[in-house]
Parts: C-alpha cells; structure tokens; sequence
C-alpha cells in the first residue's frame, strides 16, 4: 500500500503514522518525508505491506490520524492500475515514447484512449493497435463542444490522470479547473523562459546555450501550473532552430515520462504553486 499525505507541520506526524501502522500490523518498507519551512506544510510518503489486518479497520485507523492532523491523504494499492488518457496533435514522438513505454511495463497504467484534433492516420508510426483512438476535431468555433465531449469521455472511461502529449490546444478556463490536479502538460521549453509558442526559435534569438523541456500540471493560467520535472541540454551557437527541436524532442520525451511515472507512484505531492516530488 502507499500512503501519501500533507498537513500543518507539527512534532510527532511521523511517530503517530509510523505507530498506527505498527499496532495494525502493517510493516513500512519505504518511508520520505519533507517539512516546507516556508509554507509550514509536511509531506510524507510510506510505501508498507499491510500484513493480516482488516483494509478497513487499518483505514480508519489512518482517518482519525488525518482528522487529528487536519491531513489531506490518500491511501491506494499500488495493484490497482490508474486509467490515463493520452491527448496529442500532430507531433507524435511524446505519444509514441509513452505507449513504448507502457507495452514494455515501465509506467503501470491501463490507457483508456488515445485523444487528437486530427485523425488516426496522423500517427503511421505510433503503434496504436489495441488502443481506442477517438478523433475530436476542434475549431474556434467549436471548442466548446469538443471540450464537452472531451470531458464527456474522460468520464465515461473513468480516466484518472489526463497527459497532454504535445496536444497543441490551449484548455479553456473550465476545463482545466475540472481537470485541476490530474491533468499532465509536457512544455517544450524551460519554464518560465519561453512560454508559448515556437519557444525554441525564440531561444535560438536569444543565443541561449542550454535548451530545456518542462511536464506540470495544467492550470487555467496558461504554462503557469506546478512543475513536476525538468530536463536540460547544452546547444552551441552552431546549431539551427532545427538542431533544437530535434534535440529537444529528446528532452520532452524522457521528462514527460519521468513526470508521468512518478505520477502514477504516487510521488508527487502539490504544496501550493509548486510540488513536492519523492525520488530517491
């Protein structure tokens, strides 16, 4: 099981979780915990085997824990698979690189389908098969309607985590408020420099010599919501526009991966504006 939780800081959190579980017979194999002195918060997650003891009586242990602690905690059996919902446009190495991933077993999660402005025959090289694949196309005028039928579909698969492969469509204020907290954005650029887009040509003006990719959570202020992870790669003044975009597709595929993996390990906990990710 893993355990995950937030609240004021105060002394003796770890102590009182750390006995809860003793007394209900569950074992802790991995525990990390982090108290942000500027916001006052404390962090923790504990990976345990529950061992012989009754789920809901070790469950409602942990609840008057919270409740006493003013917590905000989620307890889930790493067994049950998150459903996610992949969205790309045109681009397909993000997309492409996740679905690798995941028939190779390295991100446990169940994709309820595959989402895109454009049809199926975008994607030649992306193995689809055994994949749903739903194409919404989208225009200004239209995009209320798609959006309702995206919100629509995430419901109906009961999706859990929505990832933003390279979907190069702006989310409306109300969609990326019901989204708030499971919706997964991969930037092509270093956040904060370079919002929006062709952020790599205008890195390429600026003469900078690193480039960069950024995953956060989506928030209905555009490129602004909490980051998950960055990467970095040094360029020289010999490269083109070209050279950084192929470049950094290979940035934005391995971050938005680590992003979505530590997502679904339950590894990335929000402290307001910015997040706390336990890696070790």
């Amino acid at each position: 099981m893993i355990l995950t939780l937030s609240c004021p800081d105060q002394p003796g959190i770890v102590a009182r979780v750390a006995t809860t579980l003793f007394e209900r017979g569950a074992n802790i194999l991995d525990a990390m915990q982090y108290g942000d002195e500027e916001t006052g918060r404390f962090f923790m997650r504990v990976v345990f085997d529950p061992g012989p003891g009754e789920p809901e009586a070790l469950r409602e242990a942990l609840g008057r824990v919270a409740a006493e602690y003013g917590m905000d905690w989620r307890l889930r059996d790493p067994k049950e698979r998150r459903r996610v919902m992949i969205l790309a446009s045109q681009q397909d190495h993000c997309l492409t690189d996740l679905i690798w991933r995941w028939r190779q077993g390295e991100l446990p999660m169940d994709i309820t389908a595959v989402v895109s402005n454009h049809p199926e025959s975008i994607f030649p090289h992306t193995d689809l098969k055994g994949i749903a694949f739903r194409h919404l196309p989208i225009t200004a005028e239209t995009k209320p309607q798609q959006e309702a039928q995206l919100l629509g579909l995430i419901q109906e698969t009961r999706t859990d985590l929505v990832v933003l492969a390279r979907y190069m469509q702006v989310l409306s204020n109300d969609l990326a408020t019901q989204l708030a907290g499971r919706c997964i954005n991969i930037h092509h650029s270093f956040l904060p420099g370079f919002k929006g887009a062709r952020p790599y040509h205008q890195a390429h003006v600026r003469g900078v010599k690193l480039i960069g990719a950024t995953a956060h959570f989506v928030t209905a202020d555009l490129d602004e919501g909490p980051i998950i992870e960055q990467d970095v790669e040094r360029i020289s003044h010999r490269d083109t526009p070209k050279d950084l975009v192929r470049k950094g597709r290979d940035i934005e595929r391995r971050v938005l991966a680590r992003a979505v993996r530590w997502v679904l390990e339950d590894r990335v906990l929000l402290n307001g504006q910015k997040t706390v990710v336990f890696t070790g």
